[in-house]
């Protein structure tokens, strides 16, 4: 009967397995290839530049400043979005004032989670359009220098900026030789406050699933023993939701390491060709598109390379600190 069945199942696999060799592995050896080449993306002539392309990344001013770009958001935006996400998980589920011990959520609590996950559902267009407005660079349209100037902290001939501001924050820059400068411009924390806004609903979910799995007993119990919400936070729901935190430093390091849809659609078209706001994705894309830069298909296949071997090494590292070996007992 087990014979009988591998056909069978054999059958299905065919052509998935199939789809998935001919549409995501021979692109990825494609572009593996390409990255050795000085290809233009069009010649039928592939000359072969051996390594040159890789050596030149590390020359190449704006890929060291969108890799430093990325540096700063892969530090700041899963270490924001994972506590603030925490935060409303835990008042959502366990920081009510109920009749059960203090276990339950706050009041609408399943309100909450349903706005805090609303723009999860909003496409990159729309919230590009709506930050747009936010952060507009005027106080009569703009929200939040309308704000500003109502708070009498601006002046009305003299907005902020935000996402056409270049001028970088909390530091000015660190200047390595004469050609490159590694900095953080404000457009940059535009951009993370942004993200962190898109993504917090969505972990509050994933943690709020974790934190309903947590029986309710251990939580009394530690209340019973006098502890208050914050060390009952410290010390029981954070160690079992360690395999969820895992798991979103993960996928939040990985959309980090991207950035590409926020980069490319909010700033202003000044400000993207002053790369104040590039990553790594947006200068390969411009680099391999660009009417300018037509000849560097290879040079923009060899940083796609660099960021999947980027994202790669993040990802084994992030698992092995975070895995959790001991079990832990009560």
């Amino acid at each position: 009967m087990r014979h009988r069945r591998l056909p069978f199942i054999a059958g299905f696999l065919v052509a998935p397995v199939v789809l998935y060799l001919v549409y995501v592995i021979w692109p990825y050896l494609q572009t593996f290839g390409y990255s050795f080449t000085d290809w233009n993306g069009f010649s039928p002539d592939i000359p072969y530049a051996g390594f040159g392309n890789y050596t030149d990344l590390f020359k190449d001013e704006v890929f060291l400043r969108a890799l430093f770009h990325n540096v700063v958001i892969l530090t700041v935006y899963p270490i924001i979005t994972i506590g603030i996400a925490l935060f409303f998980a835990f008042m959502l589920n366990v920081g009510g004032s109920g009749k059960t011990a203090g276990v339950t959520g706050v009041r609408g609590s399943a309100f909450y989670k349903i706005v805090f996950f609303f723009p999860q559902v909003l496409s990159i267009a729309i919230v590009a359009i709506i930050w747009s407005r936010v952060f507009e660079s005027s106080a009569d349209t703009g929200l939040l220098n309308s704000l500003l100037l109502k708070l009498g902290l601006i002046d009305h001939d003299h907005p902020k900026l935000f996402l056409g501001e270049t001028d970088s924050w909390p530091f000015k820059g660190l200047s390595i030789g004469d050609d490159i400068t590694l900095d953080s411009p404000v457009v940059l924390w535009c951009l993370i406050a942004v993200a962190v806004w898109g993504g917090v609903g969505f972990y509050l979910v994933l943690f709020s699933a974790g934190m309903q799995s947590i029986p309710r007993d251990i939580y009394e119990a530690a209340l019973l023993d006098g502890s208050s919400r914050v060390q009952s936070f410290f010390q029981v729901t954070l160690p079992l939701l360690r395999e969820q935190i895992s798991v979103a430093w993960v996928y939040l390091g990985i959309a980090a390491l991207d950035f590409f849809l926020l980069a490319f659609a909010l700033p202003s078209v000044g400000v993207q060709a002053n790369h104040a706001s590039e990553v790594m994705s947006t200068w390969m894309y411009y680099t391999a598109f660009s009417a300018g830069r037509m000849d560097k298909f290879g040079y923009a296949c060899a940083m796609g390379i660099a960021l999947a071997l980027f994202t790669l090494l993040f990802t084994m590292i992030q698992l092995r600190v975070t895995r959790s070996r001991d079990k832990i007992e009560f």
